[in-house]
């Protein structure tokens, strides 16, 4: 089985999905800047506990933690917005709200990955990547 995937960003959103599913507190993945910085994001909006970096035999994993042991995940809901075969963009008024600002978009801008909010106040619109809560 090949590691590689059409559409990385979706791979990424499905384990997390499924390790959720299952009670797992961690993962670990093939490595990109994107899913970096997408994760990244996640964390600093507190949906993940942790996000790292390590060198593995051929090039790097990115390794995610959800959450402790002892407690449950944050995220309830994590869907990929703009698709390979279907790209969605928008303008800055068009970007939406998820869950009355509970949770969380993240955008693709010219100025790199940002949440929602954030590319709103800057009035920059983008494509957009996916959305949790």
């Amino acid at each position: 089985m090949s590691k590689t995937s059409t559409d990385p960003i979706a791979d990424m959103l499905t384990r997390i999905r499924n390790a959720i599913n299952v009670r797992k507190n961690e993962i670990s993945l093939p490595h990109s800047k994107v899913k970096e910085a997408v994760a990244r994001l996640l964390k600093e909006n507190n949906f993940l506990d942790s996000v790292s970096v390590s060198d593995a035999e051929v090039g790097k994993t990115l390794n995610i933690k959800i959450n402790d042991e002892s407690s449950n995940a944050r995220i309830s809901e994590i869907t990929r917005l703009s698709k390979p075969g279907r790209r969605s963009y928008v303008n800055s008024k068009e970007i939406p709200i998820v869950m009355r600002g509970r949770g969380l978009v993240i955008v693709s801008t010219s100025r790199g990955l940002m949440t929602g909010k954030d590319a709103k106040h800057e009035k920059i619109g983008g494509e957009l990547i996916c959305k949790v809560y």
